[in-house]
Formats: C-alpha cells, structure tokens, sequence
C-alpha cells in the first residue's frame, strides 16, 4: 500500500511532467541571414555589424548565420544558396540581395529571377523565408529606381512573404549615420537597425 500523502505526491510530480511535455513552447530557431555587404558589417569589425548585434540579442533562444558577401549579386547568390541550405540547415532564412545588380545597372528582370529562384529553393527545402527590400542612389534615376524598388515588394506579395524595406531615408539625412562612400550604414547605426530587424521578426512572429 501506498501511504497517501506519497501516492499525492506521486500525482502532483507526474501531473507537473505531463504539463512541461504538453506545454507549448517557444521553438529555437536558426536564423540564417544571406545578403550583401549591407549585413556583411562592410567598413567595420563584425561585431559591430547589426547581424551579430541580433545574435547577440537573442542567442538565449536562437542562433543566426551571417552568410552575407560583399559584392555579392542576386546572381552569385542564386549560385550559392544551395551550399548555404545544405550546410547551414536554417529554420528560417533572411534573403538581402539585389543591391549591387542595381548598382551596377543589371538588367532588372535578371534579378527578379535569380530571387525568385531563391525563394523557391529555401521553399523547397522547407525553410521559412523573409525578404529584404533595398534602394539605390538618386542619380539612377526615378524610373529605374522605382521598378527596382517595386521587385522586391511584389515577389514577396506573390509568395506571401514577410517584407521589411530595407531602405531608411532617415538614415541619410542623420548626420554620421552613412560612410563616406554614400552607401552604407555606418557603427553607429547598426544597433539600429538590428532593432529594426529585430521588431520585424517578433511583429512576423517569424521567431515563435
């Protein structure tokens, strides 16, 4: 026999179990981001770019993967994604390429593609998929610039995709906010776009 006050024990221990295994939970994640020079901490150490920023903010939980190139273009990712997905095995990826296509004056169309192609793969190897919108310098031109910008924002609208326009013109009014090469974000900005970044992935519940 069983003393009762043993047996209520038994019960409460077994009754606490079944709650920790039934309990939803958080789920780790890991994130891989797969850009350009603008997650790749260019001009800078990358500990003071805003992706290691983000994995250091929230490395209790989830880890990240800074697969990120300068120079790189959608081409080159496209080219290389697949490697990345292989060996890297992220649970949701953050795709931030297409800058230097424009930059260089690359047939747009081309580009779309090659992000398509993208989001098809990490699709396919049943990743979760976030895409990053960018923008380039006046000087290319109103037409140019508006079907480049408008690229990223409709693939993501015909894959239902979360979209975050990587683009901050406030940036480029603040003062040391933008290297010299009127390109890219400087150390100081970083912490704020990793806050960017990282409230767009809780608002996409991208990290639940």
């Amino acid at each position: 026999m069983i003393p009762n006050q043993l047996k209520d024990k038994f019960t409460f221990v077994l009754f606490l179990l079944l709650f920790l295994v039934l309990s939803p939970t958080a789920q780790a994640k890991h994130l891989v981001i797969f850009g350009d020079s603008l997650s790749a901490a260019y001009g800078m150490d990358l500990e003071q770019g805003w992706a290691h920023l983000l994995a250091e903010a929230i490395k209790d939980t989830h880890t990240v993967s800074n697969a990120s190139i300068s120079g790189e273009t959608s081409s080159g990712g496209r080219a290389r994604l697949p490697i990345t997905l292989a060996e890297l095995k992220p649970d949701l990826i953050l795709i931030e390429l297409g800058a230097n296509d424009g930059l260089q004056g690359l047939p747009i169309n081309a580009m779309r593609e090659n992000l398509d192609e993208m989001i098809s793969m990490a699709k396919e190897a049943n990743v979760q998929i976030a895409l990053a919108g960018i923008s380039l310098p006046a000087s290319y031109g109103p037409r140019y610039i508006d079907k480049f910008r408008a690229t990223f924002r409709e693939l993501s609208e015909i894959h239902n995709l979360p979209f975050i326009d990587f683009y901050r013109e406030e940036f480029f009014i603040e003062p040391d906010f933008i290297q010299e090469d009127g390109l890219h974000p400087t150390a100081k900005t970083q912490p704020l776009v990793k806050e960017i970044i990282l409230k767009f992935l809780n608002a996409n519940k991208l990290l639940e």
